[in-house]
C-alpha cells in the first residue's frame, strides 16, 4: 500500500511541478492569491525560485525528484529488498532537507507563502512519513519471517 501511495503522490507532485514550470517559462496563469501572506507571484517570482547561481527555476529539481520517487515506488511494488526502502528514506530526507530551506525562505526571507508550494512540500513530507512507515514495516516482516525459520513446524501457522 506504501508503495501505491508514494507513486500517486509522486505523480501529483510532478503535476504541480510541470504546471509551475509552465508558469515560469511560458506565462501560464497562476491560479494563486497574490496579495498578503499567501502570494504566489511573489514567491515564484523570487530569487528563491530558481537554483541556487543559476536561471533554473527550482521546479526543474523538484519534477526530478519526483520522477525518481515514482521510479523507486515502482521498483518498490516489484521488489521485496530492504535497500529499496532505506533508498526511498534516503531520498526522502533530501526532499525534506529542500523543503526545509524553501519553507524558510517563504516565512523568513520573502514573508510570504505559496499555496501550490505549500502543496508540494506536503506531499515531500506525507512521501517521507511514508518511507519511515515502509522501513518499519519491512523490518518487521522480517523478524516475524525470521521467527517463523525458528519455529519447530508443529508450531508453525498454516
Amino acid at each position: 500500500m506504501g508503495q501505491w501511495l508514494l507513486l500517486a503522490l509522486s505523480i501529483i507532485g510532478a503535476g504541480i511541478a510541470i504546471y509551475l514550470t509552465a508558469v515560469h517559462y511560458e506565462h501560464v496563469p497562476l491560479l494563486c492569491s497574490t496579495q498578503g501572506i499567501i502570494n504566489c507571484e511573489r514567491v515564484t517570482s523570487s530569487a528563491y525560485s530558481v537554483v541556487p547561481e543559476t536561471a533554473l527555476p527550482i521546479t526543474i529539481p523538484g519534477l526530478a525528484w519526483f520522477i525518481v520517487t515514482a521510479a523507486l515506488a515502482i521498483v518498490g511494488l516489484r521488489s521485496e529488498q530492504r535497500g529499496v526502502r532505506i533508498a526511498e528514506l534516503i531520498w526522502t530526507i533530501l526532499g525534506m532537507l529542500a523543503v526545509l530551506y524553501l519553507v524558510y525562505a517563504e516565512i523568513v526571507q520573502l514573508h510570504a507563502i505559496c499555496a501550490w508550494c505549500t502543496g508540494v512540500h506536503a506531499i515531500i513530507f506525507v512521501s517521507f512519513i511514508i518511507a519511515i512507515i515502509e522501513v518499519y514495516r519491512f523490518d518487521q516482516d522480517m523478524e516475524v519471517e525470521e521467527e517463523e525459520k525458528r519455529m519447530p513446524l508443529t508450531a508453525r501457522k498454516e
